[in-house]
């Protein structure tokens, strides 16, 4: 062996380094799920339940269509419009914060967790503007019980209404326990995905529903 491939065989490698010693994330490379399994079945069941709803909307649509047709010009577009816009951009930033969190360098964890503020600030956002809608239409006169289908547009929303206020907690509650750690493990990883994938469904869901009840005619 000649001194230059002797040099070469015995230069150091960094098999057994330390990732915590360099700032890196430290996670497992084998998750092919992002997020927890029994998050992702909840997601499932909740979605499960959305579909029945839309379908018992369409249903009753296509039987009073002209009825539905003169309610939903009622709806006011615009509103749904911003809390559409609203909740886009808070999937936006949670989603930010994810690639922050799986970027595995030192000191995204803040970053990670500013990014949930922000996406916590906005479904704030959306939640004081659809209170002042349901205001609004309560002092017009309109209930659950006005026809079929503001039956269904105070069910949806309101039911819709439910998951972001469980959604704004989740993301919340990731936000503060994330709040001692220097870096990503497995399990915080694990909390900031689940938590930005039931979001995700939140978002969902409403763009769905915005579809159905506020656009379609």
């Amino acid at each position: 062996m000649q001194p230059a491939d002797r040099m070469v065989s015995m230069a150091p490698h960094d098999h057994g380094r330390d990732p915590r010693s360099t700032g890196e994330c430290v996670r497992s490379d084998e998750r092919r799920v992002p997020g927890d399994v029994a998050m992702w079945a909840f997601i499932l069941a909740e979605l499960l339940v959305f579909a029945l709803f839309f379908s018992a909307y369409a249903w009753f649509r296509h039987d009073e269509r002209a009825l539905f047709a003169a309610d939903q010009a009622r709806v006011g577009l615009e509103q749904g419009f911003l809390d559409t816009a609203l909740l886009i951009l808070a999937s936006a930033a949670a989603a930010w914060a994810v690639r922050v969190a799986r970027a595995g360098q030192a000191g995204m964890v803040q970053r990670a967790r500013r990014g949930l503020l922000v996406a916590s600030g906005l479904a704030l956002g959306f939640l004081v503007s659809k209170s002042m809608d349901f205001v609004d239409k309560f002092h017009q006169g309109l209930s659950m019980s006005t026809d079929d289908f503001w039956l269904f547009y105070f069910s949806l929303t309101f039911f819709h209404f439910l998951h972001v206020v469980l959604g704004l907690v989740i993301l919340m509650l990731v936000w503060h326990k994330l709040r001692p750690l220097r870096i990503f493990t497995d399990d915080s990883l694990n909390w900031i995905e689940s938590g930005t994938a039931y979001w995700h469904m939140v978002d969902l869901v409403w763009i769905v529903l915005f579809a159905l009840v506020y656009v379609a005619r």
